[in-house]
């Protein structure tokens, strides 16, 4: 196997890994100070300032201001929705627990991801197929299971 397939799937493996734990650390950051908007806040700030470092770091070139404003004003949706997953997670943790949250974000990314490769959007069309249609069953079958609740044993 390509090593950086192999390097790209551990990476994207750990980084799924901590998500669990962003959200627990956010909740718990919420519950401590101003509540779960400030928390999201507050983790985006943090974010902000380390890949502004990583910048600087690497040297990277900003675009220039005209270059910015002739994209698309769609470009700059997914700024707004990383702060809506962070603070949905931040306020659904506590009660879904990591695991369920994280099920639920999963099932739907990929009822999302289906319907956007069916329809083109943003990329090359890949239809929905049966298969396609299996999977995400399956994956809402793991989420009923991961969030039933727990029986006391008898």
């Amino acid at each position: 196997m390509n090593g950086w397939l192999v390097g790209g799937v551990a990476l994207a493996t750990a980084v799924g890994m901590l998500l669990p734990l962003q959200a627990l650390i956010n909740a718990r950051l919420g519950q401590a100070s101003a509540g779960p908007l400030f928390a999201s806040f507050a983790s985006f700030l943090v974010g902000t300032l380390v890949l502004a470092l990583a910048l600087l770091a690497t040297r990277t070139p900003l675009p220039e201001a005209r270059t910015l404003a002739a994209l698309p004003p769609w470009v700059w949706l997914g700024g707004a929705i990383g702060a809506a997953f962070v603070l949905c997670a931040t306020v659904l943790v506590p009660k879904l627990g990591a695991a369920g949250l994280i099920c639920l974000i999963v099932f739907g990314q990929l009822i999302g991801s289906l319907l956007f490769d069916h329809f083109g959007v943003l990329g090359d069309v890949r239809p929905v197929d049966a298969w396609r249609v299996l999977g995400a069953v399956l994956v809402a079958v793991g989420v009923v299971l991961v969030l039933r609740p727990v029986q006391a044993p008898a």
